[in-house]
């Protein structure tokens, strides 16, 4: 049987993720993931538009047209909204133009494709999160008379202790954590940032406890993955959205307000910021404890809270929120302009 001939296209995508990305650009792991998603819906849509296998495509394949047919894609069959689309229209203007760089003769077709606009009217999507109650709820709801319990509850107090990204806590090794006073976690975030947490007494023990009945297979103990699946591989992201949805739905049973909200992996680091700013935390301590690049990022959590927001307005019209004195509203008199001034 004759084998197969690597494409130009082929070639690119292998340059592009194996050096181009990690090495040059210094992209972390997580991003690198994201710009794969991207690039393998791309591959996908266009492996279907053209009829042909993935592995028979060409750069020629890769046209403006074809790419908004893609962006349209996104939106009407998998419902992605504005900001996901645009999302892989930066990945797919990234990858354009490495191939431009790399075939210039394509250059002419790729400019029309990094020439694609980014589509406007993104807005921000309301920050669900989980109150202390629900929160509660949804621990109670885990069984951790077994193993796999013990684990999914270490797994998901310890992401809102820290408030750290799903992938974060995934990639934690026994070396990350430190069980003796002060004890704390290192967490590797974007960029390659490294950031210290500090623990719970609670979330320690469940920690201490997770290690010592868990078997590994490294020799070095250290190295030993924390959070592994029955066959002793790394969680997934996608089995802890799983996890998640399934102890969310046990727990709305008792916990209504959850039965609203569209609780995923990310709401429990939601939660941890707006439980900090509650506490009287300042943003500057909750933006380094989250790992935020801007503190513009931890001021959208003081908009999130209903609470926070009463707050603001009773210090600044304590008469607002307070409870309307008795007595009769004299229309014609005098007691009207102060009483519109009080709304």
């Amino acid at each position: 049987m004759k084998a197969a001939r690597s494409t130009q296209l082929g070639l690119g995508i292998a340059r592009f993720f194996e050096d181009y990305l990690p090495g040059q650009r210094g992209m972390s792991p997580h991003t690198v993931r994201s710009y794969r998603d991207a690039v393998v819906l791309l591959l996908q849509f266009m492996s279907q538009d053209t009829h042909r296998h993935v592995e028979q495509l060409q750069i020629a394949d890769l046209t403006a047209e074809r790419t908004v047919k893609f962006l349209k894609f996104l939106e009407t069959d998998r419902h992605n909204g504005i900001s996901t689309r645009n999302s892989r229209l930066g990945a797919v203007h990234v990858f354009a133009r490495f191939l431009a760089a790399e075939w210039p003769e394509h250059l002419g077709s790729l400019q029309r494709v990094i020439n694609i606009r980014f589509k406007r009217g993104a807005r921000d999507a309301p920050i669900e999160y989980l109150e202390g109650v629900e929160m509660q709820a949804m621990l109670k709801s885990i069984d951790r008379t077994r193993p796999a319990g013990q684990r999914d509850y270490a797994l998901f107090a310890l992401m809102f202790n820290t408030g750290a990204r799903v992938q974060e806590v995934l990639n934690l090794r026994r070396r990350d954590v430190r069980l003796d006073a002060p004890c704390q976690v290192r967490l590797f975030g974007k960029g390659n940032k490294i950031r210290l947490c500090p623990l719970w007494p609670a979330t320690t023990k469940l920690l201490r406890d997770l290690i010592e009945q868990q078997r590994s297979s490294d020799p070095d103990p250290a190295n030993a993955l924390l959070f592994t699946n029955a066959r002793g591989l790394q969680l997934s992201r996608f089995g802890v959205r799983y996890l998640l949805r399934k102890y969310v739905a046990i727990a709305s049973r008792t916990a209504t307000t959850l039965r609203d909200k569209r609780i995923h992996p990310h709401s429990l680091r939601h939660g941890t910021a707006v439980a900090l700013l509650k506490s009287g935390v300042d943003f500057a301590t909750i933006s380094q404890w989250m790992g935020h690049a801007s503190l513009n990022t931890t001021m959208r959590y003081a908009r999130a809270d209903i609470d926070l927001k009463r707050q603001a307005l009773s210090q600044v019209f304590p008469e607002a929120l307070a409870p309307p004195r008795g007595g009769r509203l004299m229309i014609h008199g005098a007691e009207l302009i102060p009483w519109l001034r009080r709304l």
